[in-house]
């Protein structure tokens, strides 16, 4: 689609006055258009989850996300879903939001212009050669977010960043640019729209790529879910069951014996706490390549 996301497209002239049922075909057409801006960006997706699982896995780099407006809210839910759904450390994720992020009062719009901010905030937390820094802004054009990825590659940090803009500064500043072109907004310059969706679309398989790639899924299993309600310990046994192919009363005992689902699977298979501990460790935490140097059988 030709033109950028601040343009305007005049085929929505007079939106303020169109029916609803036609505002909502138009805003749901917007929509379908940024899903299908994504697919060409998928190959250079993948590079940067090999990239970005090949830094993190020696278990000390963090994943930092950088955004202004609603590209920093996008990045904050993909950032902090981490932790609940692959046990992602807090220590080893790091948000840095142009103007800081206090829901009662929203975001600060002035604090994007201001790369110096970026570089500081950059510096404040210590960017580092083992970190990965996840910039996002839709016109790539936050100097904040700019700021911040020139200062983390300067630092030896892998970068990425995701921007529905051509050639634009953010993408120029990184290792691995991420360009999903979904045009003028259904309401001029609206980002939160289209671009907005590319966003959480390639940001949420970029993410769920690394945690799989790290390990945190067995199968298609997120064996390091959080199992903090009744519901996800529910879960949990029924993975532990299936992967180690008991009942769900022998998984559910073997859970809450050893605490999470991997180490309930190798305990199942007569592991002891002392090898499964040695196990992990020398997998990267990885359940299948642990499953494997025990000589255990996959089922799946």
């Amino acid at each position: 689609m030709a033109g950028g996301t601040e343009d305007t497209a005049y085929r929505y002239s007079r939106l303020d006055v169109w029916p609803a049922d036609e505002l909502m075909t138009a805003l749901w057409e917007g929509q379908t258009r940024a899903l299908a801006a994504c697919a060409p960006a998928l190959p250079a997706a993948a590079a940067a989850v090999e990239a970005a699982a090949d830094r993190l896995s020696g278990g000390r780099g963090r994943l930092v996300y950088a955004g202004a407006g609603s590209s920093a809210m996008v990045a904050a839910l993909d950032g902090l879903d981490l932790g609940p759904t692959f046990d992602w450390p807090a220590e080893r994720l790091v948000l840095l939001i142009a103007g800081g992020l206090d829901l009662s009062r929203g975001l600060t719009g002035a604090a994007e212009d201001d790369e110096d901010a970026g570089r500081g905030e950059a510096a404040r937390v210590g960017i580092a050669a083992e970190d990965v820094v996840v910039g996002l802004s839709a016109s790539g054009a936050s100097a904040y977010t700019v700021g911040v990825l020139r200062a983390a590659r300067e630092a030896g940090a892998l970068t990425m960043a995701i921007a529905s803009s051509a050639g634009s500064p953010l993408l120029q500043a990184v290792q691995h640019p991420i360009l999903t072109l979904t045009g003028p907004e259904v309401i001029a310059g609206s980002t939160r729209l289209g671009a907005g969706t590319a966003q959480k679309v390639v940001l949420n398989l970029f993410s769920t790529g690394v945690m799989t790639a790290l390990g945190n899924v067995y199968d298609n299993l997120m064996i390091n879910v959080r199992p903090e309600n009744a519901k996800l310990r529910r879960r949990c046994a029924a993975m532990v069951a299936r992967i180690a192919g008991v009942d769900e009363t022998a998984a559910g005992a073997a859970l809450e014996r050893h605490g999470d689902v991997r180490r309930a699977v190798l305990g199942l298979a007569g592991l002891d706490n002392a090898d499964i501990d040695r196990l992990l460790i020398e997998t990267g935490g990885n359940l299948r390549r642990a499953m494997e140097r025990a000589g255990l059988t996959t089922r799946i």
